[in-house]
């Protein structure tokens, strides 16, 4: 609250209120203008020592409740501060963690559908290949390798080999 306010609840001006507190040396913040700053706790004093200044007790002897000096109370609010923020932080971090698993997850079952397409692919053209096979025509030479070396592929035995390497390569399971 700031100074007018409260010395409407006082039913004082606001010049009484900046008098009151610069005679008793009131503790109390201030905004960024140098403008008071009024808690409850504040207004509840402000309340008391106008109590007993109606009683008729002088305004330098009244009796002021101090407040834990302002440093004290900087600290406990740093600290609840800074223990609301560490609290937060943890929180943004398990719901980060919580993200992360669930992106690793789905990025997971992607890559596993894809292997699969792709073994699924594997087969179907290794069965094709099958299936030509078996079309081709005996009496058609056709050479299966043209990028090896001719003296390799003329070789009997070394047919066999290469037919053998080619069906391993593509009916891997």
């Amino acid at each position: 609250m700031n100074t007018k306010t409260v010395s409407r609840i006082l039913n004082v001006s606001p010049k009484t209120i900046r008098k009151w507190v610069k005679q008793l040396n009131l503790d109390l913040n201030k905004n960024e203008l140098g403008h008071f700053l009024f808690e409850k706790e504040d207004v509840e004093e402000l309340k008391r020592l106008q109590q007993q200044l109606q009683k008729g007790v002088l305004l330098q002897d009244v009796q002021v409740i101090k407040k834990p000096d302002k440093e004290t109370r900087t600290i406990k609010n740093e600290t609840e501060m800074m223990e609301k923020f560490l609290s937060k932080l943890d929180q943004v971090e398990r719901k980060l963690d919580q993200k992360a698993d669930a992106v690793v997850s789905y990025q997971l079952l992607q890559h596993r559908r894809e292997i699969e397409e792709l073994h699924e692919e594997i087969t179907r053209l290794n069965h094709r290949i099958v299936a030509l096979e078996k079309n081709q025509r005996p009496s058609i030479p056709i050479d299966p390798l043209p990028f090896l070396d001719h003296k390799i592929v003329t070789n009997r035995k070394n047919k066999t080999k290469i037919k053998n390497l080619l069906t391993m390569l593509f009916t891997m399971k």
